[in-house]
């Protein structure tokens, strides 16, 4: 189960990555920074649901523990990812990165992580392998 869930997380990584460049090229251009960083957020967390929705079955948790395990390992995972790579590899500032964070300015890149973080779980509940 451990090495399908961080493939998966690998995957998703990847779906991020292309959603940034849609929120790039195409969706800031035509709306503006604030809307289409949510637009962004919401087709992001949109495609964690359905990715999880479509691999949950293949990735086989055995109840709602270890569901929320992988939830945690992805949220992990993400975050390290992230701040990690966006500070040390990438050079952003850690203000920069914390902006998308910041709530009272229109950001809800926070729905990404807790999206993230229970997306086995409601998945798995809404698929049926959970009682």
């Amino acid at each position: 189960m451990w090495w399908k869930a961080i493939l998966l997380w690998f995957v998703l990584m990847v779906l991020a990555i292309l959603n940034g460049t849609v929120r790039i090229k195409l969706i800031i251009p035509h709306t503006g920074l604030t809307a289409g960083l949510a637009i962004s957020t919401v087709m992001l967390c949109a495609l964690i649901l359905l990715a999880t929705w479509l691999s949950i079955r293949w990735m086989g948790p055995a109840d709602a523990q270890q569901a929320w395990s992988i939830g945690l390992l992805w949220l992990g995972m993400t975050l390290g990812f992230e701040f990690g790579a966006g500070h040390f590899f990438f050079k952003k500032p850690w203000n920069e990165l914390l902006a998308d964070y910041d709530l009272a300015r229109g950001r809800i890149w926070l729905l990404v992580p807790i999206v993230t973080a229970m997306a086995p779980w409601l998945m798995a509940k809404a698929r049926g392998l959970l009682s």
